[in-house]
């Protein structure tokens, strides 16, 4: 992408003021008090942001951290999209805001803050808690309440994103006009949904893909009952030590990417230059200019571990003296009620008219393509527009096929983070998913 059109993807407008007389001043107190005057390292730039908490359950102290993008033109108009990322425990600001949507990035090719499209509100962690998250958003920023609004997210965001999405649903039903969030949507991609569909999806994608050999494969396949849920016996645990070692050798969430030469933040890395010779830095350096550096994982940690990054996003306000972690270990293992299948929620919230769409990166290890597809086929849907190719300009951007009420969509040549791996395919998805409007089915 041309430079010109890289300062327009940062460059934002900001938001039109109606009236200070029109808006409580308490209201406006506390969006100020969350306004963000710039960050260390950040470029100039012409659009508000804002971040801070926002609370779950008074009772308890709970409160989810929030980062808030304005669109660019006409933002009065614009729907707001909610992203979410994984784990449990990870960060959306780590890798949905650092890594993949922008608008700040180390490579920004596309920011999902583009002209004419949306808003942007991001949490770090989803509990569906006492409280709605977005209800006590729309209490602070009340100018947005009537917006079209949109859930996205990835990985085991294919829980919580229909999860979050059926809470918003069901309350809708007795809600009154202060109460009533305007829920259209939901996407997820690389998603986590059902357990057998996504392990059976995961071997057979790896033998497809020359990872397994037929003996180990077939030893698997033997040996674990996935349909189980005390599937992981001893010889299913034997039989699944050859799978667990081959993704030691490669990056599984990107299976032709390459791997990074750090230490993985999750084990509190230290700076890519202070931890490492010169010639590993030229390494990972030389690997840029391709479009990927293997090691943004490490880089978000470093820069979110800054006390003055965190104090000008208002965040750990209480001084917790520890690094800033990408994924939290203590949610991640002790996350206990995961359902065994979303595909109920998915079903109601599409019966009751609202927009599903299904996105797949189709070098993801983790939850591939192969899970996905076996997953919606448990749905039963009836098939409106079979397997096409879709288009990004004179490229194939991936293969779509249209279900009664469900759109799913391949992007070709991405890894489980598809934005990162493909930034301009993954913002024609999003934009074509806020439309309603099919994908191009020719070159353009």
């Amino acid at each position: 992408m041309e430079l010109a059109e890289l300062t327009l993807c940062l460059l934002l407008s900001s938001l039109a003021i109606f009236g200070v007389s029109s808006w409580d001043q308490e209201i406006m107190a506390l969006q100020e008090a969350d306004h963000i005057d710039g960050l260390p390292t950040q470029p100039p730039v012409q659009f508000k942001q804002y971040s801070g908490y926002v609370t779950v359950d008074e009772t308890y102290g709970k409160a989810l951290f929030y980062w808030f993008f304005e669109a660019t033109n006409n933002p009065e108009e614009k729907p707001l999209l909610l992203w979410l990322n994984g784990g449990p425990g990870c960060s959306s600001i780590g890798f949905g805001e650092a890594q993949e949507l922008g608008p700040f990035l180390l490579q920004i090719y596309c920011s999902w803050i583009p002209r004419r499209e949306l808003g942007f509100h991001i949490l770090t962690q989803v509990q569906l808690q006492q409280e709605i998250p977005p209800q006590n958003w729309f209490k602070r920023f009340p100018q947005y309440k009537s917006r079209e609004f949109y859930i996205a997210g990835e990985s085991y965001a294919g829980h919580y994103v229909p999860q979050l999405a059926k809470v918003i649903f069901d309350e809708n039903q007795n809600s009154t006009k202060d109460t009533y969030i305007n829920l259209k949507g939901f996407l997820i991609g690389n998603a986590l949904m059902d357990n057998e569909a996504d392990l059976n999806g995961m071997i057979d994608y790896a033998w497809g893909h020359a990872l397994l050999s037929d003996g180990d494969y077939n030893a698997i396949k033997q040996n674990c009952d996935f349909s189980q849920k005390n599937f992981f016996t001893k010889e299913c645990a034997d039989a699944f030590s050859k799978y667990n070692a081959l993704y030691g050798l490669i990056d599984m969430y990107s299976l032709y990417s390459p791997t990074c030469p750090l230490p993985r933040p999750f084990a509190n890395a230290k700076s890519l230059m202070s931890t490492h010779s010169l010639s590993s830095t030229i390494d990972i350096l030389r690997q840029i200019p391709a479009g990927y550096d293997p090691c943004l994982m490490n880089h978000a940690t470093d820069y979110f571990t800054r006390p003055d990054v965190q104090e000008a996003l208002h965040a750990n306000v209480t001084k917790i003296p520890r690094p800033w972690k990408l994924c939290n270990s203590d949610i991640n293992s002790r996350w206990n009620d995961s359902a065994s299948t979303i595909l109920p929620v998915i079903k109601k919230l599409r019966d009751g008219g609202i927009r599903v769409w299904v996105f797949s990166g189709d070098t993801d290890g983790r939850v591939p393509v192969t899970s996905t597809r076996y997953t919606l086929n448990k749905l039963g849907l009836k098939i409106i527009e079979d397997w096409t190719p879709w288009y990004n300009h004179r490229e194939v951007g991936g293969w779509t096929i249209t279900y009664e009420g469900l759109t799913f969509v391949t992007i070709r040549g991405a890894g489980h983070q598809v934005p990162t791996h493909a930034p301009k395919r993954a913002l024609q998805l999003v934009k074509h998913f806020l439309a309603n409007k099919k994908l191009p089915s020719a070159a353009f």
